[in-house]
Protein backbone atom coordinates (compact mmCIF):
# COMPACT_ATOMS: atom_id res chain seq x y z
CA UNK A 1 0.00 0.00 0.00
CA UNK A 2 2.83 2.40 0.79
CA UNK A 3 4.28 1.94 -2.71
CA UNK A 4 0.88 2.66 -4.30
CA UNK A 5 0.49 5.75 -2.10
CA UNK A 6 3.92 7.06 -3.09
CA UNK A 7 3.29 6.45 -6.80
CA UNK A 8 -0.06 8.26 -6.66
CA UNK A 9 1.36 11.30 -4.89
CA UNK A 10 4.26 11.38 -7.31
CA UNK A 11 1.77 11.39 -10.17
CA UNK A 12 0.06 14.41 -8.57
CA UNK A 13 3.41 16.15 -8.25
CA UNK A 14 4.16 15.38 -11.90
CA UNK A 15 0.87 17.02 -12.98
CA UNK A 16 1.83 20.10 -10.96
CA UNK A 17 5.35 20.23 -12.40
CA UNK A 18 4.08 19.88 -15.95
CA UNK A 19 1.51 22.63 -15.41
CA UNK A 20 4.18 24.91 -13.93
CA UNK A 21 6.40 24.42 -16.97
CA UNK A 22 3.60 24.89 -19.49
CA UNK A 23 2.42 28.08 -17.78
CA UNK A 24 5.98 29.41 -17.61
CA UNK A 25 6.18 29.29 -21.41
CA UNK A 26 3.08 31.46 -21.88
CA UNK A 27 3.27 35.23 -22.28
CA UNK A 28 0.79 37.76 -20.93
CA UNK A 29 1.08 41.29 -22.23
CA UNK A 30 -2.05 42.35 -20.34
CA UNK A 31 -0.30 41.91 -16.96
CA UNK A 32 2.50 44.06 -15.58
CA UNK A 33 3.78 41.11 -13.53
CA UNK A 34 3.05 37.38 -13.45
CA UNK A 35 4.02 35.11 -10.55
CA UNK A 36 4.27 31.33 -10.80
CA UNK A 37 4.41 30.00 -7.22
CA UNK A 38 4.58 26.43 -8.51
CA UNK A 39 8.16 27.37 -9.43
CA UNK A 40 9.53 29.66 -6.72
CA UNK A 41 7.46 28.13 -3.86
CA UNK A 42 7.73 24.55 -5.10
CA UNK A 43 9.17 23.12 -1.88
CA UNK A 44 6.15 24.19 0.16
CA UNK A 45 3.75 23.21 -2.62
CA UNK A 46 5.16 19.69 -2.83
CA UNK A 47 5.01 19.36 0.95
CA UNK A 48 1.31 20.09 0.67
CA UNK A 49 0.85 17.46 -2.04
CA UNK A 50 2.88 14.84 -0.18
CA UNK A 51 1.11 15.40 3.14
CA UNK A 52 -2.44 15.71 1.89
CA UNK A 53 -2.76 14.71 -1.77
CA UNK A 54 -2.93 10.91 -1.63
CA UNK A 55 -5.96 9.60 -3.57
CA UNK A 56 -8.74 8.82 -3.59
CA UNK A 57 -10.71 11.89 -2.49
CA UNK A 58 -14.46 12.19 -2.28
CA UNK A 59 -14.53 15.96 -2.69
CA UNK A 60 -12.27 18.48 -4.44
CA UNK A 61 -12.68 22.18 -3.68
CA UNK A 62 -11.44 24.23 -6.64
CA UNK A 63 -10.41 27.88 -6.46
CA UNK A 64 -9.60 30.30 -9.27
CA UNK A 65 -5.93 31.28 -8.88
CA UNK A 66 -3.52 32.35 -6.13
CA UNK A 67 -3.99 35.53 -4.14
CA UNK A 68 -1.01 37.87 -3.59
CA UNK A 69 -0.88 37.26 0.18
CA UNK A 70 -1.86 33.58 0.10
CA UNK A 71 -0.58 30.99 -2.36
CA UNK A 72 1.71 33.61 -3.89
CA UNK A 73 3.58 33.54 -0.56
CA UNK A 74 3.19 29.91 0.56
CA UNK A 75 2.67 27.79 -2.56
CA UNK A 76 -0.50 26.29 -1.02
CA UNK A 77 -3.98 26.92 -2.47
CA UNK A 78 -5.80 29.60 -0.47
CA UNK A 79 -2.55 29.58 1.47
CA UNK A 80 -3.06 32.17 4.20
CA UNK A 81 0.19 32.04 6.14
CA UNK A 82 -1.12 31.34 9.64
CA UNK A 83 -3.45 28.60 8.35
CA UNK A 84 -0.70 26.90 6.34
CA UNK A 85 1.89 27.16 9.10
CA UNK A 86 -0.24 26.53 12.19
CA UNK A 87 -3.03 24.22 10.96
CA UNK A 88 -1.56 22.44 7.94
CA UNK A 89 1.87 22.28 9.59
CA UNK A 90 3.77 23.41 6.49
CA UNK A 91 6.73 25.77 6.40
CA UNK A 92 9.53 26.05 3.85
CA UNK A 93 11.96 28.45 2.27
CA UNK A 94 10.33 30.39 -0.57
CA UNK A 95 12.34 31.98 -3.37
CA UNK A 96 11.49 35.12 -5.33
CA UNK A 97 9.57 35.28 -8.61
CA UNK A 98 11.68 36.20 -11.64
CA UNK A 99 10.16 39.67 -11.94
CA UNK A 100 8.83 40.92 -8.63
CA UNK A 101 6.25 43.70 -8.58
CA UNK A 102 7.33 46.42 -6.10
CA UNK A 103 3.78 46.61 -4.74
CA UNK A 104 3.47 42.86 -4.25
CA UNK A 105 6.71 41.56 -2.71
CA UNK A 106 7.13 37.88 -1.95
CA UNK A 107 8.59 37.21 1.47
CA UNK A 108 7.18 33.73 1.93
CA UNK A 109 6.28 32.68 5.45
CA UNK A 110 7.76 35.94 6.77
CA UNK A 111 4.96 37.89 5.08
CA UNK A 112 2.93 39.83 7.65
CA UNK A 113 -0.20 40.29 5.53
CA UNK A 114 -3.14 37.94 5.78
CA UNK A 115 -5.13 36.57 2.84
CA UNK A 116 -8.76 36.95 3.91
CA UNK A 117 -10.09 34.33 1.47
CA UNK A 118 -7.68 31.72 2.76
CA UNK A 119 -8.30 32.61 6.37
CA UNK A 120 -12.02 32.15 5.84
CA UNK A 121 -11.78 28.93 3.82
CA UNK A 122 -9.29 27.07 6.02
CA UNK A 123 -10.95 28.41 9.17
CA UNK A 124 -14.25 27.03 7.88
CA UNK A 125 -12.73 23.58 7.38
CA UNK A 126 -10.93 23.69 10.73
CA UNK A 127 -14.16 24.53 12.55
CA UNK A 128 -15.96 21.52 11.06
CA UNK A 129 -13.16 18.92 10.93
CA UNK A 130 -10.85 20.07 13.75
CA UNK A 131 -7.70 18.45 12.31
CA UNK A 132 -6.22 18.55 8.80
CA UNK A 133 -5.98 14.75 8.84
CA UNK A 134 -9.75 14.46 9.30
CA UNK A 135 -10.41 16.97 6.52
CA UNK A 136 -7.97 15.56 3.97
CA UNK A 137 -9.10 11.99 4.48
CA UNK A 138 -11.87 12.71 1.97
CA UNK A 139 -11.12 16.25 0.71
CA UNK A 140 -8.57 18.13 -1.35
CA UNK A 141 -8.18 21.82 -2.18
CA UNK A 142 -6.70 22.94 -5.51
CA UNK A 143 -6.52 26.03 -7.69
CA UNK A 144 -7.52 25.93 -11.34
CA UNK A 145 -4.81 28.35 -12.49
CA UNK A 146 -1.44 28.52 -10.69
CA UNK A 147 -0.50 32.03 -11.85
CA UNK A 148 -0.89 35.42 -10.16
CA UNK A 149 -1.51 38.38 -12.49
CA UNK A 150 -0.99 42.01 -11.47
CA UNK A 151 -1.61 45.36 -13.10
CA UNK A 152 0.85 48.28 -13.06
CA UNK A 153 -0.69 49.50 -9.81
CA UNK A 154 -0.32 46.08 -8.21
CA UNK A 155 -4.03 45.33 -8.36
CA UNK A 156 -5.04 41.71 -8.78
CA UNK A 157 -5.94 40.73 -12.36
CA UNK A 158 -8.02 37.57 -12.37
CA UNK A 159 -7.73 35.05 -15.23
CA UNK A 160 -11.25 35.78 -16.47
CA UNK A 161 -10.18 39.38 -17.16
CA UNK A 162 -7.34 38.39 -19.52
CA UNK A 163 -7.75 39.08 -23.25
CA UNK A 164 -9.27 36.11 -25.05
CA UNK A 165 -6.12 35.45 -27.09
CA UNK A 166 -4.06 35.18 -23.89
CA UNK A 167 -6.67 33.35 -21.84
CA UNK A 168 -7.25 30.58 -24.41
CA UNK A 169 -3.81 28.91 -24.23
CA UNK A 170 -3.78 29.30 -20.45
CA UNK A 171 -7.19 27.70 -20.07
CA UNK A 172 -6.15 24.86 -22.37
CA UNK A 173 -3.27 23.74 -20.14
CA UNK A 174 -5.21 24.37 -16.92
CA UNK A 175 -8.23 22.40 -18.17
CA UNK A 176 -5.96 19.48 -19.01
CA UNK A 177 -4.24 19.58 -15.62
CA UNK A 178 -7.57 19.69 -13.80
CA UNK A 179 -8.87 16.76 -15.85
CA UNK A 180 -5.74 14.80 -14.93
CA UNK A 181 -6.16 15.62 -11.23
CA UNK A 182 -9.77 14.43 -11.40
CA UNK A 183 -8.65 11.23 -13.11
CA UNK A 184 -6.10 10.62 -10.38
CA UNK A 185 -8.13 11.57 -7.29
CA UNK A 186 -11.45 10.15 -8.62
CA UNK A 187 -13.78 12.41 -6.61
CA UNK A 188 -17.52 12.06 -6.22
CA UNK A 189 -17.89 15.86 -6.14
CA UNK A 190 -15.93 18.82 -7.48
CA UNK A 191 -16.95 22.07 -5.82
CA UNK A 192 -16.22 25.37 -7.52
CA UNK A 193 -15.27 28.09 -5.07
CA UNK A 194 -16.86 30.89 -7.07
CA UNK A 195 -18.46 31.05 -10.51
CA UNK A 196 -15.30 31.04 -12.62
CA UNK A 197 -13.98 27.83 -11.07
CA UNK A 198 -17.37 26.18 -11.50
CA UNK A 199 -17.34 26.95 -15.23
CA UNK A 200 -13.86 25.47 -15.65
CA UNK A 201 -15.01 22.25 -13.97
CA UNK A 202 -17.35 21.79 -16.92
CA UNK A 203 -14.48 22.32 -19.36
CA UNK A 204 -12.31 19.77 -17.56
CA UNK A 205 -15.18 17.30 -17.40
CA UNK A 206 -15.36 17.35 -21.20
CA UNK A 207 -11.76 16.10 -21.27
CA UNK A 208 -12.51 13.37 -18.74
CA UNK A 209 -13.61 10.87 -21.34
CA UNK A 210 -10.89 8.27 -21.66
CA UNK A 211 -11.05 4.53 -21.06
CA UNK A 212 -11.79 5.04 -17.37
CA UNK A 213 -13.82 8.26 -17.00
CA UNK A 214 -14.64 9.58 -13.55
CA UNK A 215 -18.31 10.07 -12.78
CA UNK A 216 -18.65 13.06 -10.47
CA UNK A 217 -21.13 15.79 -9.63
CA UNK A 218 -20.52 19.54 -9.54
CA UNK A 219 -21.48 22.05 -6.90
CA UNK A 220 -20.66 25.70 -6.32
CA UNK A 221 -20.16 27.84 -3.24
CA UNK A 222 -19.61 31.56 -2.98
CA UNK A 223 -16.01 32.72 -3.14
CA UNK A 224 -14.90 33.96 0.32
CA UNK A 225 -13.11 37.03 -1.06
CA UNK A 226 -13.88 40.30 0.76
CA UNK A 227 -14.24 41.85 -2.71
CA UNK A 228 -17.56 40.02 -2.88
CA UNK A 229 -20.02 41.86 -0.57
CA UNK A 230 -22.11 38.71 -0.09
CA UNK A 231 -19.06 36.93 1.36
CA UNK A 232 -18.69 39.48 4.14
CA UNK A 233 -21.85 38.46 5.96
CA UNK A 234 -21.95 34.87 7.16
CA UNK A 235 -19.94 33.26 4.37
CA UNK A 236 -19.25 30.08 6.33
CA UNK A 237 -22.90 29.49 7.20
CA UNK A 238 -23.99 30.00 3.59
CA UNK A 239 -21.26 27.66 2.30
CA UNK A 240 -22.21 24.98 4.83
CA UNK A 241 -25.91 25.32 3.93
CA UNK A 242 -25.15 24.80 0.23
CA UNK A 243 -22.86 21.83 0.85
CA UNK A 244 -25.43 20.14 3.08
CA UNK A 245 -28.40 20.98 0.85
CA UNK A 246 -26.74 19.63 -2.32
CA UNK A 247 -25.53 16.47 -0.57
CA UNK A 248 -21.81 17.21 -0.82
CA UNK A 249 -21.70 16.93 2.97
CA UNK A 250 -23.90 14.88 5.24
CA UNK A 251 -25.41 16.23 8.44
Amino acid sequence: MRHIHDDSVQALIHISQRLAGECARLRFTAAAAVYNPLVYARTAHEKYLRLYGAPPKKIIFLGMNPGPWGMAQTGVPFGEIAAVRDWLGITAEVDKPRHEHPMRPVSGFACTKSEVSGRRLWGFFRERFKTPEAFFQDHFVANYCPLVFMTESGANLTPDKLPAEEAAPLFKVCDRALADVIQLLRPQWVVGVGGFAAKRIDAAAALNAGDNPVSFRKAQILHPSPANPKANAGWGKEAADILLRTGVWEN
